[in-house]
């Protein structure tokens, strides 16, 4: 028998989120960063690729007046809790949830397509780690047999993201290379530009271990190498700057 779902809180406990219990996987400091890098303003749509519970989204709705989300994720289990979740957070008018799987997902209207698309992928390549004994948890860390590589992401924000909208990703750093290949394609196009790449850093003067990558679809201007944002202080305390976004939904960059 599964566990029953637990209550969390994140930005300062004004979202509410039910998770699975013991052993499912964990909304993490990663969700709340991913939203605070999104560029969405009032009146646009975000779609989250492998939203989990909706923890991105609700992040997202916290912050940004005006916007709608749209989350897809194959576990059904993850789906039904995010629905919960929107009653929770009195968002059931402003999102939904899709059970489905990105390596498919296209939404069948061109003109639906989203101003911004976000995602968090399993940080593991399937076959490469001991595999967790919880099915949910296993897939979202990239364990299960199913798992996609990068590319299959990529592909995904692409082909349901307008003209000039976003993909912002949150990811390992030592993936970042897989990353920007990834947004060339099969066939070596580009197909992103105004690529912003902002390090993660744990402390000051560590070897960053996340990294947020924003690029715009159908756009050639040069990248950007951001500062970054030192997250934790020597005492382990966060960093006044991560704490306004963790705490504040202050914007990352």
């Amino acid at each position: 028998m599964k566990a029953a779902p637990e209550e969390i809180y994140v930005l300062n406990q004004s979202v509410r989120l039910l998770q699975p219990g013991e052993g499912g996987f964990r909304t993490s400091l990663d969700s709340v960063m991913l939203a605070a890098a999104c560029p969405a303003k009032a009146g646009d749509r975000v779609l989250d690729l492998g939203c989990g519970v909706g923890g991105a989204i609700f992040c997202v709705l916290k912050r940004l007046a005006g916007v709608f989300g749209c989350g897809i994720e194959i576990q059904d289990e993850y789906v039904e809790l995010a629905r919960k979740n929107a009653a929770l957070n009195n968002n059931t008018d402003r999102c939904e949830f899709i059970h489905g799987n990105i390596a498919e997902f296209e939404v069948s209207d061109p003109k639906q397509r989203f101003d911004h698309v976000i995602f968090n992928p399993p940080f593991m390549e399937a076959g490469t780690w001991t595999p967790s004994p919880d099915t949910g948890r296993a897939t979202a860390l990239g364990h299960a047999d199913f798992d996609l590589d990068i590319g299959v992401w990529v592909d995904c924000a692409f082909r349901n993201l307008k003209s000039g909208g976003s993909m912002t990703i949150i990811h390992r750093a030592d993936r970042t290379d897989e990353i920007i290949q990834a947004m060339c394609g099969r066939t070596g196009n580009r197909r992103f530009g105004a690529v912003e790449i902002f390090p993660l850093w744990p402390r000051m003067g560590q070897a960053a271990k996340r990294v947020v990558i924003r690029a715009v679809k159908d756009r050639k201007t040069p990248a950007t190498l951001h500062a970054g944002l030192v997250l934790h202080e020597a005492n382990g305390e966060y960093t006044e700057k991560a704490d306004a976004v963790l705490r504040n939904g202050e914007r990352l960059f």
